[in-house]
């Protein structure tokens, strides 16, 4: 197992080298003035601007640029950002537990309601249920984030304010806040993973030793618990493996909708006034999480199925 964690490790370092490279470069060739952003819309000098250009080192060529970049990086600075006069650091230790915690309200109605979902589609087979799933998660795939979010603003925050108390926008409820964001953020993934349980656990169900235990004259739902769904559940871990690290980086138009000041929200903010510095750092901050997270999936797989460790 060491010599295999060892192993992946060092496969992650192109694809971080990689990742902050082609982040860096789209930020460079991206349409606009970051002077300009920086200093708004007042009169500037052309000695004032080469001074900020000099200070920033906005007109180093980007090869320059981007080493520059990599020695910050190994001494663990993200920079500091253009416009907030502050460590790049300070914005996401500040910005980063609401997100998390709208990642594991998220988490946790994707764990309940898609896996809930699956094992009722497969048990129930061509029926009703079953039918009411598959639409359902057509219907969540198929509406934008955005637009799911502003429907459960109006129908359910806002219509039906006096029985749910739910609030609208914002955190001021405590974990009332989350339930409607979470709810938006785990939509599309929800879907995937009911889909992805309902497959599994139907192909487990046609397993030999199934139609043993139904042989032996054990109950359907002891069947379908004690020996179908628990063999079924490694394609379902690794989706929700993978999927945890994903909800981190898909928070960006949740917590807009929902007014949430999370680390998404500062993403975005910083791409609209171009503070390449914060978007450059939380970006490859997303990144180390994406990466950690499927190691873990990785060395968990590796634990469960030695033939991993050997491939």
């Amino acid at each position: 197992m060491g010599r295999y964690l060892i192993r992946r490790l060092l496969q992650m370092i192109p694809l971080i080298i990689g990742a902050i490279v082609l982040i860096y470069i789209a930020l460079y060739i991206v349409p606009g003035d970051p002077v300009r952003a920086l200093v708004g819309e007042r009169h500037i000098t052309p000695e004032f601007r080469a001074a900020l250009e000099a200070k920033y080192h906005l007109n180093d060529p980007l090869p320059t640029q981007l080493l520059n970049y990599f020695k910050t990086l190994l001494s663990g600075d993200l920079g500091e950002s253009y416009l907030q006069r502050r460590p790049v650091t300070t914005i996401i230790a500040e910005t980063i537990p609401t997100t998390v915690r709208l990642s594991m309200a998220g988490l946790l109605f994707l764990v309940t309601m898609g896996i809930t979902g699956g094992i009722i589609s497969a048990a129930k087979r061509y029926s009703w249920g079953d039918a009411t799933v598959t639409v359902a998660s057509i219907i969540l795939v198929s509406v934008p984030v955005f637009v799911l979010g502003f429907l459960l603003q109006i129908f359910i925050a806002l219509n039906l304010k006096e029985v749910l108390g739910l609030p609208i926008s914002g955190l001021q409820d405590g974990f009332k806040s989350y339930i409607l964001p979470g709810f938006t953020l785990a939509s599309v993934s929800m879907a995937y993973l009911s889909r992805v349980q309902r497959t599994t656990l139907l192909e487990t169900l046609d397993a030999d030793y199934v139609r043993t235990a139904r042989a032996k004259g054990l109950t359907e739902r002891r069947v379908l618990f004690r020996h179908a769904w628990r063999n079924s559940l490694i394609p379902v871990i690794t989706f929700l493996g993978v999927d945890a690290g994903t909800l981190l980086g898909g928070a960006i138009l949740t917590e807009t909708v929902f007014n949430i000041n999370g680390l998404g929200r500062e993403l975005a903010g910083s791409i609209a006034r171009q503070d390449n510095q914060v978007t450059l750092g939380i970006s490859i901050f997303v990144v180390f999480v994406y990466l950690a997270v499927n190691l873990v999936v990785d060395l968990a797989y590796a634990w469960l199925d030695p033939r991993v460790r050997y491939e």
